[in-house]
């Protein structure tokens, strides 16, 4: 085997809209989100700039984990439909030219699971290792998280996260208990192949590939460098890869190195605060989701830095796989505080320009593009502090901003009650907002191929000790070159041009936002400041 697999060649112009289907759109009035409330919106979603979309988990489940905690990965979640409503939105998609990825949680079920039952049961049967169980009521986890006293038989069951979550059995990269197995059991390779199966099943129906969750996190034991997850990955990405060559697959993994080695298309660049790395210092640097005050990230005006804090974690990990994948930023995702309130609009303007030009395939959360806001609230579904970035989509005036036509009393969680609330319809209005800003900047990223995302980067400007950062970016064929410079600072910063030249010799400005002023070989970016200029 190569060290990487075939890409899909769609991915190359792809602008992915993440949705989470309990939040969209309620079709029937019932106070939840649903799929055919997300059919009804891919005008909106294709318009805005998008053409491919993730649906966050929409399987049959308790919702003990809004979804990830999956009951039967082959049948949508009644709440938001039947699976004749997942494969006509898989129709609708592709009549606009648009792909669509589902949500995988490989690395365990629901409690409630048909699997787990029968697993749990005293007498031997075929699901008896589908889960990672110890000889006896009275073992430990041997290090891992375990819940005894739940089943008949005569043992206690390992867990992910929650309790409602056992982990299926991938195998042990180091065995060191008497009821741990090998990766190459007999009951390893048969989840592998219980995942395959999932995977192949919704392929025919229509879906182009998933976002996996939590992929790095399979094999129990497993060295640094994941090596044995690695292998599990390759055996089950090769086999799907081999059948359906165009299938996307994209990582929570983090580590690119690692992922794309294991057969993924695409990593994300996640939001690690705890660890401080490139993402939380390019976007939210301070561990409240609100503190404007004290935020140190890049985008912040008054309390950000130099770039480095980002590129300096970035490059090297972008120079090691370019060649191999898609490292891929994100505006937010279901699992991080929105940008919003703590950066203003105009530094969300800034940070999308960036975000959305840089390598790789960019996502966009829905409703970042209007500038919606993170909100403390109570847990819900198991989001606890990650619930206030799952609220509903903010579409317009009236009843519970155009979401859903319920009670409010019976909405999944309520709409922003906020007077100035932004919304689709009234970001549409306002010829400045941040909706238009985003819709140029991915009309842009369409229509030129130095945007792509395996198109060529090259840093051109990122001083130590100012705000400004330019890059270039090259397409494939060498014909077409962008420099996109970004100013998030409250002072003017300028930078030299790179010594390349349009055909007739002259600079020109393609997009611009606040002051970008060319001189000659110099580019001069006023505050808050955001310029494209091909070269």
């Amino acid at each position: 085997m190569t060290d990487t697999f075939p890409r899909p060649e769609w991915l190359e112009t792809a602008r992915f809209y993440e949705v989470y289907p309990q939040s969209f759109a309620d079709s029937n009035g019932d106070g939840i989100g649903d799929i055919p409330g997300i059919t009804a919106h891919l005008d909106y979603i294709r318009d805005l700039g998008c053409n491919a979309l993730w649906i966050n988990p929409c399987f049959d489940s308790p919702f003990k984990d809004a979804g990830y905690d999956v009951r039967d990965y082959l049948k949508v979640a009644p709440r938001y439909g039947t699976n004749d409503d997942l494969i006509a939105l898989f129709d609708a998609a592709h009549r606009r030219g648009m792909h669509v990825l589902l949500d995988l949680v490989p690395g365990h079920t629901s409690e409630e699971h048909r699997w787990f039952d029968i697993s749990g049961r005293a007498e031997r049967n075929e699901y008896s290792d589908r889960y990672i169980w110890t000889d006896t009521w009275l073992s430990d986890g041997g290090g891992l998280p375990f819940i005894g006293g739940e089943a008949p038989r005569d043992g206690a069951y390992i867990i992910n996260f929650f309790k409602c979550q056992p982990a299926l059995n991938y195998g042990f990269a180091r065995v060191d208990r008497p009821w741990q197995q090998t990766t190459d059991s007999p009951a390893a390779q048969a989840t592998r192949q219980a995942m395959i199966d999932v995977m192949r099943f919704w392929i025919g129906q229509g879906c182009d590939g998933f976002r996996v969750d939590m992929a790095n996190s399979l094999v129990k034991h497993d060295d640094d460098g994941k090596a044995e997850t690695i292998r599990a990955w390759r055996q089950m990405l090769g086999t799907i890869k081999s059948e359906y060559p165009q299938t996307a697959f994209v990582s929570e993994w983090g580590v690119p190195d690692q992922s794309l080695k294991a057969g993924f298309d695409m990593d994300f660049y996640l939001d690690w605060s705890w660890e401080r790395n490139g993402y939380n210092r390019l976007c939210r640097d301070t561990p409240a989701a609100l503190d404007a005050e004290h935020d140190r990230s890049y985008f912040s005006a008054r309390g950000g830095g130099s770039v480095h804090g980002f590129l300096d974690q970035y490059l090297p990990q972008y120079e090691r796989t370019r060649d191999k994948g898609y490292f891929c930023l994100l505006t937010c995702n279901h699992d991080t505080p929105r940008l919003a309130p703590r950066l203003s609009e105009r530094e969300l303007a800034v940070a999308y320009a960036m975000i959305l030009t840089m390598p790789g395939v960019p996502f966009l959360y829905y409703g970042d593009e209007i500038g919606m806001r993170y909100r403390v609230l109570p847990t819900k579904e198991g989001g606890y502090t990650r619930t206030g970035t799952r609220t509903p989509m903010q579409w317009g005036d009236g009843a519970n901003l155009g979401f859903s036509s319920a009670d409010p009393a019976d909405l999944y969680l309520p709409v922003d009650p906020a007077p100035d609330a932004p919304t689709v319809r009234s970001q549409s209005e306002r010829a400045d907002s941040l909706y238009h800003w985003v819709r140029a900047v991915l009309a842009l990223r369409d229509a030129h191929r130095a945007l792509d995302a395996g198109a060529a980067f090259d840093v051109v400007a990122a001083p130590e000790d100012g705000r400004l950062f330019a890059y270039l970016r090259t397409a494939a064929d060498g014909g077409e070159r962008l420099l996109v410079a970004v100013n998030p600072g409250l002072s003017a910063e300028s930078c030299t041009l790179p010594d390349h030249a349009t055909s007739d010799g002259a600079p020109t400005m393609v997009l611009t936002r606040g002051d970008a002023v060319l001189d000659g070989e110099s580019l001069t970016l006023g505050a808050q400041s955001v310029a494209v200029i091909a070269v």
